[in-house]
């Protein structure tokens, strides 16, 4: 399996599919591949290497869901009180004028009624409320992001459907006020430091370890492109991604529980193989139940596509034939839109961190082909004989292209245009 895992990884390279990469493979607990290969400086020759740092994106997500439940183990969070709880003045209103009713619970699986700008075409309401994702170059406090999320109807009322969303920046903001201390301690005191994840960190001073960003070669490019300062990458079907490369070394920029996070691919495997094993030392084995059993059954999950559910702060595969993938049910995953993908599955005891410095080849079609070759060469292919689809784009697109956001803009709008400087990229992401 190695040499032939290598090759393909080579062969994507050279083919300019993905620029740099960073993947680790563990089974039964033990480390099976480790492959740091391609540049993470394109322009300065820069290789990829063990301790290079990848902009996690929506791998974040895991991370802070786990520090949110070890705190509902110690009986500082409740997952089924209002939210108002902690954030008295966060109260989100239905269509219809009436503040809803939004619990930890309804946001940590993602049924609370938000959502992300870039699944409307036009990223609105939340672009003209000034509403930041976590990933753009606005520069404000959390709070205020906040008010202005407050300020944007729900979808639906929570717990009611499921949405991929903003939901685990507010988780954020109730862990700063149930500990009263700045989300990066608390994520460092729950979940980093006992695992001994010392390279995974919201803010980053020296950025000589950290790979540069590229996106996708578009219609007009001879290569992958470095990203710029402000860029952005249209998801299709839905609106356009904001990036801002350099958020991740900005002291001023608020942490963001959904996206905000850098680090090693060691060290993500670290906290996998936690989770895989029961928690270890940061949770109990019924709260790692909670983050990876679909807990939304009767609702779709647009964000995964078909045959997937969710549980909290995970993807979880419902049923593997549907899904498209060599993985057993019961498995469970996510992904990020800077480029890497993560998945375990319990069944075969095997746990993949595949990070790139690459958008979107890097969270879409290249961890296809990783995990295919994967199973492949470990012979863990199950009876069934699954459709796979014609590209990873195309099974992403059709599974969320129905769940474009259609609202109007609130009535307060705040001036947060910025000057659009790349559009070339064709291809899909989900953060």
């Amino acid at each position: 399996m190695k040499n032939f895992l290598q090759k393909m990884i080579d062969e994507e390279i050279a083919r300019d599919n993905i620029v740099g990469t960073s993947i680790m493979i563990a089974k039964n607990g033990k480390i099976i591949f480790e492959s740091h290969s391609g540049l993470a400086d394109r322009e300065a020759e820069k290789k990829v290497n063990a301790k290079t740092i990848f902009r996690f994106s929506s791998l974040t997500k895991p991370i802070v869901t786990a520090a949110a439940l070890a705190l509902v183990e110690k009986g500082k969070l409740d997952l089924d009180l209002p939210i108002t709880t902690w954030l008295p003045n966060f109260q989100p209103k239905l269509k219809s004028g009436v503040i809803a009713n939004i619990t930890l619970r309804h946001l940590l699986n993602h049924t609370s009624g938000l959502t992300y700008g870039f699944l409307s075409e036009d990223n609105e309401p939340y672009h003209s409320a000034g509403v930041s994702d976590g990933l753009d170059e606005a520069v404000l406090s959390l709070e205020e992001n906040l008010n202005r999320l407050a300020l944007v109807p729900l979808m639906f009322e929570p717990g009611t459907n499921w949405c991929y969303s903003v939901s685990t920046d507010v988780v954020g903001a109730i862990l700063e006020k149930c500990c009263n201390m700045p989300l990066p301690e608390i994520i460092k005191r729950y979940v980093t430091e006992p695992l001994g994840m010392h390279d995974t960190v919201f803010y980053i001073q020296d950025s000589d370890r950290l790979a540069k960003a590229y996106a996708d070669k578009g219609k007009k490019d001879e290569q992958t492109r470095l990203m710029q300062k402000k860029d952005k990458v249209l998801l299709p079907g839905c609106g356009f991604i904001h990036y801002a490369p350099g958020r991740i070394t900005n002291p001023q920029a608020y942490p963001s529980g959904g996206g905000g996070m850098a680090g090693t691919s060691k060290d993500y495997l670290k906290f996998l193989e936690a989770i895989r094993q029961g928690g270890e030392q940061i949770l109990s084995r019924a709260s790692v139940a909670l983050m990876t059993q679909d807990c939304v059954e009767n609702f779709d999950v647009p964000a995964a596509g078909p045959g997937y559910g969710f549980g909290m702060g995970f993807a979880v595969v419902r049923n593997s034939e549907e899904a498209g993938t060599p993985r057993q049910k019961g498995s469970f995953e996510w992904g990020g839109v800077y480029g890497c993908k993560m998945f375990v599955d319990p069944t075969a005891d095997i746990s993949v961190v595949i990070l790139t410095n690459t958008a979107l080849d890097g969270l879409l079609n290249f961890p296809v082909k990783i995990t295919q070759a994967i199973y492949d060469g470990l012979k863990l292919q199950d009876d069934f004989q699954y459709v796979r689809p014609q590209s990873a784009e195309d099974s992403l697109i059709s599974s969320i292209s129905h769940f474009t956001v259609k609202q109007e803009p609130p009535k307060v709008f705040f001036d947060v245009d910025a000057e659009e400087i790349s559009n070339n990229s064709d291809k899909p992401c989900l953060s």
